[in-house]
């Protein structure tokens, strides 16, 4: 038998979770005294591991700069989760199929920008960690497009190339897919255009869960 392994990306696929991530960046830049990037560029950058994506909003701080503003952006996202303001709701009807990916036969795993402690966090609130036999973060690989954690998430299932599906919000999921040479599959409810994902390399783009299961099926 064939295994099946679908890899969901989380922020933008799984969970609304630009509220956090927004308010994370806002602090770190502030609390440097430097200007806030704009909100739709900070949402633009999820996806990327947190160095990436604070070089992309801010390519021309020197390094040690940016090191600060890693290490401010963490703090304020774990003070926000431990204080219980994180909010990072799941998009209507992703629980549903997962379930039922899970129980139609589907292994499942994530592979996203967040480090393994945010995403442990989010999966446990939502109930979900127990779908994923495969969990894959930034914090053991090269952000996005790297194929890294695709590669590594085929290793740990068993899956092979040719019966795995990337599903992701952004460009850097797409991108991901193709280098690593697995389907690669769109949502247009997360944080980049549905014009964007296909040119990247999405062989379709859902949207909504329904449409997305039908292109699963």
């Amino acid at each position: 038998m064939t295994l099946r392994l679908a890899l969901f990306d989380c922020d933008g696929t799984l969970v609304d979770g630009q509220a956090g991530v927004v308010g994370a960046m806002e602090a770190a830049f502030a609390g440097a005294g430097l200007p806030l990037p704009q909100r739709h560029l900070i949402r633009r950058a999820v996806g990327l591991s947190l160095p990436q994506a604070i070089r992309l909003l801010a390519p021309e701080l020197p390094e040690d700069v940016r090191q600060e503003l890693d290490r401010s952006y963490r703090d304020a996202f774990r003070a926000a989760r431990e204080s219980g303001q994180l909010v990072e709701p799941l998009y209507d009807g992703m629980a549903e199929l997962v379930a039922t990916l899970s129980q139609g036969g589907w292994l499942l795993g994530v592979a996203t920008g967040k480090s393994r402690r945010g995403l442990d966090h989010c999966l446990a609130v939502h109930g979900l960690a127990a779908h994923f036999c495969t969990l894959q973060t930034a914090d053991n690989h090269p952000s996005k497009p790297h194929p890294s954690m695709v590669d590594a998430a085929l290793a740990e299932s068993g899956a092979d190339h040719a019966a795995t599906v990337m599903i992701g919000d952004t460009q850097y999921d797409m991108a991901m897919a193709v280098n690593a040479g697995v389907r690669a599959i769109g949502v247009d409810w997360g944080y980049h255009t549905a014009q964007e994902l296909r040119e990247a390399g999405a062989e379709a783009v859902a949207r909504d869960p329904a449409h997305l299961m039908e292109l699963l099926s």
